[in-house]
């Protein structure tokens, strides 16, 4: 594997939309890692994304070719993700991802094999499951604070984000939709917390066929939706538990819970997923009183990045990780067998294994 030259990660930031932005300010604040170039289609962007890192822009080619990276940082749209990540292994660099790891599992697992073989780590995010919120729940169920967990039900709702963002049409195509955008949250929080999924059935919908673009430069125009945009699921776990999942962009309002889990001793009340603090509850079985637990040393805001940190403490020191490309992988294959699932109405099993 090949040695960090410097106590710091130098990351290539390839895709320099929304997310990128919290990326490069919390590198000083992490200090685990620097963005060194930048990449985008769009120059401009691009350009913007450099002066906030305070670095060059590249072209891909160049960035790939650059000694000074040893790490490649993948925020490009959905499907472009596996292409970028392929070709940053085959240059010698180690990968962090955004999510999901592909969009094909085929891809995924030969990203798996190739890195592998070349002797390079690929994380994958999100990396909200090394945040004290979840950090915490982890702990709280290896120790039995609620038994063994049997079930559970999480949710993740909201009516789409075209009414916000400026090019929402990637949301709602093929590869994405809610399940595939919001949904490695929940998954890749409860695989932490539960181990492997093992097998899922499903129910899928589509509440509009087109969807208006609600702010910026192409605010008005119409685009067609090409993914589910509601999906109802329920998840077997190797270790027993069954959990049933719910994400969509056709709700509105609602005052269900983020992630709860039951036990056979009591229950446990989750943060939202695709945050890294609290709150973290605990019920016991014969209670009425929910106790707020206090969270286990971390990060508790938004601290995107976490991910590049445990990259480079695997690298340092041949550490364990939480979002691995494995991780990835084995919530890809949960998400596609739920897709199928809605379109067949059959029960599809996971490959429990690919988790690694």
């Amino acid at each position: 594997m090949p040695a960090l030259n410097s106590n710091r990660l130098r990351v290539g930031l390839v895709g320099c939309g929304d997310i990128s932005g919290v990326y490069i300010d919390n590198a000083e604040r992490l200090g685990a890692y620097e963005i060194v170039a930048v990449v985008d289609l769009d120059e401009s962007r691009a350009e913007v994304a450099a002066e906030r890192a305070g670095c060059d822009t590249a072209t891909v080619e160049g960035l790939l070719a650059d000694p000074a990276v040893n790490v490649v940082l993948n925020l490009t749209p959905p499907r472009a993700h596996a292409s970028v990540s392929e070709a940053a292994l085959q240059a010698g660099k180690h990968v962090y991802s955004e999510k999901p790891i592909a969009v094909e599992l085929g891809r995924a697992r030969s990203l798996l094999e190739l890195a592998d073989v070349s002797g390079l780590l690929i994380s994958c995010a999100p990396d909200t499951v090394l945040g004290a919120g979840y950090s915490t729940a982890r702990r709280l169920v290896r120790e039995g604070a609620i038994g063994l967990v049997t079930s559970g039900v999480a949710f993740m709702l909201s009516s789409g984000p075209e009414s916000w963002h400026p090019n929402p049409e990637v949301f709602f195509a093929d590869g994405a939709g809610p399940l595939l955008d919001m949904g490695p949250y929940c998954l890749s929080a409860l695989v932490s917390l539960l181990g492997p999924i093992s097998a899922v059935t499903a129910i899928t919908g589509c509440a509009h066929e087109t969807r208006v673009v609600g702010s910026g430069p192409k605010e008005g125009k119409r685009f067609d939706v090409q993914t589910p945009t509601h999906v109802s699921a329920a998840y077997e776990f190797v270790s027993g538990a069954i959990i049933t999942l719910v994400v969509s962009f056709d709700v509105g309002r609602h005052t269900l819970p983020h992630i709860q889990l039951f036990g056979t001793d009591g229950s446990i009340a989750l943060p939202d997923p695709n945050t890294f603090g609290g709150p973290v509850r605990v019920c016991a079985k014969a209670d009425d009183v929910w106790t707020e637990i206090e969270l286990d040393p971390g990060y508790k805001d938004n601290a995107r990045g976490l991910g590049l940190v445990e990259l480079g403490a695997a690298l340092r020191a041949d550490r364990p990780r939480l979002a691995t490309g494995a991780t990835g992988a084995h919530v890809l294959d949960a998400m596609l067998a739920t897709l199928r699932a809605g379109e067949s109405g059959e029960r599809q099993k996971v490959d429990a294994l690919s988790i690694g």
